[in-house]
């Protein structure tokens, strides 16, 4: 059994509607992105990949031993990966997330799993394109942008571990496992 797996953050339902409601403004039918669906917004930690059983039951135990407190998200401006083909909305890499992040790491390499060698950049993706023209697409949307949003705080009280589900229409992802925040004692 093989599941493709990867650790995230859920994003609170303000900002979800915030989110929602700027990517309503910038999307039209014909403007070769691939908008992705407001529930599989998500921060992600780390991407794991393909895990059979073994693998995922030693990152659960693994995952299971972080203690950290819980924390408030910000999001910042949206940009572009460009290369990538991807639109986004940032999200400020504060000392509590980074340090989420390299603990999620620490845990599930301790499970085989290998690092990412690229710094952690913080985001959401909200379109990716879809051929030669999305490149065009990208550039439009930042000059649609008038002002850079303002998003709600949220706190943060808890990491995911989530199955993603490859579909016609995209992945669909489903939470595996809930890991809890908490100050230590």
């Amino acid at each position: 059994m093989s599941m493709r797996l990867f650790v995230g953050i859920a994003l609170a339902p303000a900002v979800i509607d915030e989110l929602s409601r700027m990517t309503a403004k910038l999307r039209h039918a014909d403007d070769g992105l691939r908008w992705s669906a407001p529930e599989s917004w998500h921060i992600t930690l780390q991407f794991l990949g393909a895990s059979d059983r073994n693998a995922y039951e030693c990152v659960i135990a693994r995952l299971g031993e972080i203690h950290l407190p819980p924390f408030t998200v910000r999001l910042d401006a949206p940009g572009v990966f460009e290369r990538a083909g991807v639109f986004f909305v940032g999200v400020h890499p504060s000392p509590e997330l980074t340090a989420l992040e390299r603990h999620v790491v620490a845990a599930t390499t301790l499970c085989g799993f290998t690092p990412e060698t690229r710094p952690y950049h913080p985001h959401i993706t909200l379109a990716r394109t879809k051929g030669r023209s999305g490149n065009n697409a990208l550039r439009g949307l930042k000059t649609r942008l008038s002002s850079a949003p303002r998003f709600t705080p949220s706190s943060v009280d808890e990491f995911l571990l989530y199955e993603s589900k490859p579909t016609a229409t995209g992945s669909v992802y489903e939470v595996r496992e809930r890991f809890r925040l908490s100050s230590p004692t």
